[in-house]
């Protein structure tokens, strides 16, 4: 029976998004709203179900401008500050649907959380703090409300980092290095989302021609770019020197993938 997925980027930027903070630089000035990102995140719809990969400091106006009225899960691929900062807005999915948000995230990640959030995993419970219940994932591929999701190993440098496969997607962000046992996951793809920081080397990203040496490497039928900083370039300048197989990402963009 063939499925579908939608994906919506709910931001595409690097770790200070674009614009950045008192930068008069030409993306920064820019116009054009696709060169307007919050922080990385996305939002997979597939099987009735909705998972939020990453809620960074964004979080709260990202489910506003995309109208989520409901989480199935926030699953996490590292412990960063611009992937995890706004796990305090899921309050409000708290006290409107009168559910706990299932949380999944590998050890680390979770240790890290219980230190940046200690009020929510604290014994006295005050009123009104987030409810969690919290997934221990690995390497391993798991399931959430039936729906099958394949873990990838990469490196951020030298932090461990999550990548997450369902169905013939996947997302990879922070990814500067994955090892080769990792790749033989990411074969058949039909779409790959893929950080690009710039165009400058980068000790933990990947810079735009590293990507499309991956890209070309890998083979997925289509590419996007994301986690992109201003030092990448203005959106429609750049788009326009890719391979028709690649594409730029941008907040707000929606995908329809069938597997």
């Amino acid at each position: 029976m063939k499925q579908s997925i939608r994906v919506t980027f709910l931001g595409t930027g690097t770790s200070q998004g674009v614009p950045v903070i008192a930068c008069n630089c030409p993306i920064c000035l820019s116009s054009d709203p696709r060169d307007k990102r919050l922080r990385s995140s996305v939002m997979v719809e597939t099987a009735g179900k909705t998972f939020i990969i990453d809620s960074g400091p964004d979080f709260r106006q990202q489910m506003l401008q995309a109208r989520v009225k409901d989480i199935n899960a926030i699953i996490f691929t590292h412990e960063h500050k611009d992937h995890v900062a706004g796990l305090d807005d899921v309050r409000a999915y708290n006290f409107v649907l009168k559910k706990r948000i299932d949380v999944y995230a590998e050890k680390r990640v979770q240790e890290a959380l219980e230190r940046e959030f200690a009020y929510i995993f604290a014994e006295y419970k005050y009123p009104g703090i987030p409810e969690i219940n919290m997934h221990l994932i690995n390497e391993n591929p798991f399931e959430i409300e039936g729906v099958k999701i394949m873990p990838v190993r990469v490196n951020h440098y030298e932090l461990p980092v999550l990548g997450f496969r369902i169905g013939n997607f996947a997302y990879l962000t922070d990814v500067k290095t994955i090892p080769e046992n990792e790749k033989k996951k990411l074969h058949g793809l039909e779409v790959m989302i893929i950080n690009a920081l710039r165009k400058e080397e980068h000790i933990s990203h990947l810079n735009l021609e590293e990507a499309l040496v991956l890209i070309d490497n890998l083979g997925p039928k289509q590419s996007y770019l994301t986690h992109l900083s201003h030092r990448f370039g203005l959106h429609a300048e750049e788009e326009a020197k890719l391979p028709d197989n690649v594409r730029i990402g941008y907040d707000g963009l929606q995908i329809e993938i069938d597997f």
